[in-house]
């Protein structure tokens, strides 16, 4: 008995994320005796399995029932609801302006344009403010920096809606932008605290699904609004939904944070969930954290390392033309086929049905490529596998856009529009997920780093494309527009053919990321 504790310690001690990392996850407990040097003497039944009693859990848990890993079912999904409804905000309510552009610009007499700017300011700081997130999670921890972050959202969400001149509201847009990221920006970190590696890809897809389907539901809501109501309403609701979030974190959420290399009986004392919201109680633990200076370097650490680089870069370029379109779209229908508000708002359920349907469908794939691909080696999964559902999102992507081009310049019928909008959603979604699955399992222990270099590589094309898609469009025509974007997306893939080939080369070059905490 004393001998199996000793090794079920021991095998809880081994960090079978940084063996992954270098060396690929051993998943399947019939094939990890031996498979690792550094599994020591430890026998493969002294690992915790999942209930399947062959998927070894990575990370290991600890006997503590304070370590997230081993929280209730239905606590972790809570958390993950709450993560990827306050995910939803940002993007729902930056889109939300996009729509109320006209009666504003009424209101204070200037052109769209104009007000158009705090637009691209709010796009801006929803990439910005995700560095800052994880910077502060790092230093103080995950919850109390969430609980801030979506308290100051929502003072700034009620400024939006209050706001009587445009100086105002341009000021409010930038700061609600800023802070409403946090669950976006950080998102990762909560899904890789209290989820196993073999439960990643789903738990992401469905965090992703909701910050993917945002920015669709806040214009068609919008545009619904906007017929009957002024342009105030949809900045209250937005104010709402805000509210909600922040009821619901202060309900339900706890901190995530655990540090497994420190043994149970010296884990800092849980007291009160309520000191833990405002982090008082993570003050009296800041020595096991990171200092300030090391917070700071850990972004600047995670983008060095080249394939984070490669695959936020590679986002940069796939991404940027969904702001760019869902912002600009209406301004081409609404001529090409004289729709209305109601009619656009309409026309926003083509996104909204290819998100549902790219999360139900990539639901499966994913799992599907990780039980193919272990099935195939032995048990063991290496993170450039996750880049195999782009193999499956790209023709979606390309063809969309294309068909896009030529429906908004030969006037096709809307519904074909609206057709190869969807195929473009439908393939970013299945993107969006390999990406982040792919720099998570590459650098498990920089997980929100990695995920906020992926979202300000999102947000950034999407600032950059609102400036000039338009004039860009009306030069040169949208099919060759739409074009060039189809075909960038085209060269963009060779990235993804570099990570797959070479990404474990590239790990293994770069090294570890080597942070004080995990």
């Amino acid at each position: 008995m004393g001998r199996s504790h000793e090794l079920q310690i021991q095998a809880a001690n081994i960090d079978l994320d940084r063996i992954g990392e270098a060396q690929g996850y051993v998943i399947d407990a019939q094939y990890l005796s031996g498979a690792d040097k550094d599994a020591g003497s430890v026998e493969p039944k002294q690992y915790k399995l999942a209930e399947d009693n062959r998927t070894i859990l990575i990370p290991q848990p600890s006997n503590d029932p304070n370590d997230p890993l081993n929280w209730s079912t239905v606590r972790k999904h809570v958390t993950l609801f709450i993560i990827s409804a306050t995910a939803f905000l940002p993007d729902y309510g930056s889109a939300t302006g996009a729509v109320t552009l006209i009666p504003q610009a009424e209101e204070w007499h200037m052109t769209p344009d104009t007000v158009n700017h705090s637009q691209v300011g709010n796009v801006f700081m929803l990439g910005a403010g995700g560095i800052l997130v994880v910077i502060l999670s790092a230093y103080i921890g995950r919850l109390p920096v969430l609980f801030w972050f979506t308290f100051i959202a929502f003072l700034t969400a009620i400024w939006c809606a209050a706001a009587t001149s445009f100086e105002s509201f341009m000021a409010a847009r930038i700061l609600n932008g800023f802070f409403s990221t946090v669950a976006q920006g950080g998102g990762l970190m909560f899904i890789k605290d209290i989820f196993f590696f073999h439960e990643h890809a789903r738990k992401i897809n469905i965090w992703a699904s909701f910050f993917i389907l945002s920015p669709y539901l806040g214009p068609l809501l919008a545009a619904f609004m906007i017929t009957t109501q002024k342009w105030e309403i949809p900045f209250w609701i937005y104010t709402l939904e805000t509210g909600l979030c922040l009821i619901a974190i202060m309900l339900f959420m706890d901190e995530t944070y655990y540090d497994r290399r420190i043994p149970v009986e010296e884990q800092p004392v849980r007291k009160s969930r309520i000191l833990r919201l405002i982090g008082w109680e993570q003050l009296h633990s800041r020595h096991l954290r990171s200092t300030f200076p090391q917070a700071v370097m850990r972004p600047i650490a995670a983008i060095l390392k080249l394939p984070v680089f490669l695959a936020a870069f590679y986002y940069f370029l796939t991404f940027a033309w969904v702001v760019g379109i869902n912002t600009t779209l209406s301004i081409f229908v609404t001529p090409l086929y004289d729709f209305g508000p109601k009619q656009i708002g309409f026309f926003y359920f083509t996104p909204i049905v290819a998100v549902l349907l790219a999360e139900a469908i990539g639901h499966w794939i994913h799992d599907f490529i990780f039980q193919v691909y272990t099935n195939r080696h032995k048990g063991r999964f290496e993170p450039e596998a996750r880049l195999c559902a782009n193999w499956i999102a790209t023709p979606f992507m390309l063809a969309g856009l294309t068909l896009l081009g030529f429906c908004l310049e030969k006037e096709y019928h809307y519904m074909l529009t609206a057709l190869a909008w969807g195929l473009y959603v439908f393939g970013i979604m299945i993107t969006t997920v390999g990406v982040n699955a792919y720099v998570l399992d590459s650098y498990p222990e920089g997980s929100g780093e990695v995920a906020s270099w992926v979202n300000f590589a999102r947000t950034t094309g999407g600032f950059i494309i609102s400036y000039f898609q338009v004039r860009w469009a009306t030069r040169k025509g949208p099919e060759q527009s739409f074009g060039v974007q189809a075909a960038i997306c085209g060269v963009a893939f060779a990235i993804l053919l570099v990570l797959q080939f070479y990404g474990k080369r590239l790990r293994a070059w770069n090294g570890p990321l080597k942070f004080k905490t995990n």
